[in-house]
């Protein structure tokens, strides 16, 4: 108590001050009409550059969420395209009637959106963590993709967190073509520039051009067909001449990860249960 009196009478001079000032703008802005406008409308010009400053602090915050359902949606929209177009290039298409009667990419594919929590590009074996697990529905041997292509494979899953096989592994192949060709080859990272890979094991009588789209085959359960991979950028020659090697670059920006949507393909564990028996 006698702290709190000496520090009253040590700064009585200050708190008499800022009493009074108190006071007078009180008595100046309540009872002259002048002096109240510009207070009151001065004090709506601060309030809504608050309440701007909050909304767009909010709205940056919900950003995530919205970028998530436009990837999930583009997803749908990927798959039901590449569904469409495989329809359509089939020799027993009649109409679009006929299509429309048939299930659809949308009906037989799940996606689960997770967000990449770590993401390696220069390693020679290269992995990435998402925030989803076995609690998510997330098993092994399902493929990942982004907005632009492939992205990999799930490798390990925990409870709420989940390892994935980057493209950018040479330990995995994935089975690809030419996009408009029946032919196939098996691309892998040669461990040097994260924006390519190589497709090997092309015959040389398929025709491609440079800057042809190279498209996933649909001979794995990993990938439905038709996910885009990237573009042919340069070929040469393999060591066995009936073969080619194409340069692809790869769709995929693997240095700015950040959504990516985990495929669930139905009968995934069927099929790899028949192709692995003896």
């Amino acid at each position: 108590m006698r702290n709190l009196i000496s520090f009253l009478i040590k700064h009585s001079v200050w708190i008499l001050t800022v009493f009074y000032v108190i006071v007078s703008a009180v008595l100046l802005f309540r009872f002259n009409a002048y002096q109240q406008s510009v207070f009151f409308s001065s004090a709506n010009q601060v309030s809504g550059w608050v309440y701007s400053l909050s909304g767009n602090i909010t709205g940056y915050f919900g950003l995530r969420q919205i970028n998530r359902d436009l990837q999930e949606r583009n997803g749908f929209l990927e798959m039901e395209v590449a569904r469409l177009k495989r329809v359509l290039e089939s020799d027993d298409y009649k109409t679009l009637a006929e299509y429309a009667s048939k299930d659809t990419a949308l009906s037989r594919y799940n996606f689960q959106v997770a967000q990449v929590i770590n993401n390696s590009v220069m390693r020679p074996a290269n992995y990435i963590t998402i925030n989803k697990g076995s609690d998510d529905g997330i098993r092994t041997e399902m493929g990942v993709i982004d907005r632009n292509g492939v992205v990999g494979k799930v490798d390990i899953v925990g409870k709420n967190f989940s390892r994935v096989i980057s493209l950018l592994n040479p330990k995995w192949r994935l089975s690809c073509k030419v996009k408009y060709s029946d032919y196939f080859g098996s691309l892998v990272w040669d461990g040097q520039d994260a924006r390519y890979a190589v497709l090997e094991e092309l015959p040389r009588h398929v025709d491609f051009a440079i800057g042809d789209t190279i498209i996933t085959s649909g001979f794995s359960s990993v990938f439905p067909e038709g996910i885009f991979v990237g573009t042919i950028k340069e070929y040469s020659k393999q060591k066995n001449d009936n073969f080619y090697a194409l340069k692809i670059e790869l769709s995929t920006d693997f240095y700015r990860l950040n959504d990516v949507l985990v495929i669930d393909c139905p009968g995934q564990e069927e099929r790899k249960e028949i192709e692995e028996r003896n």
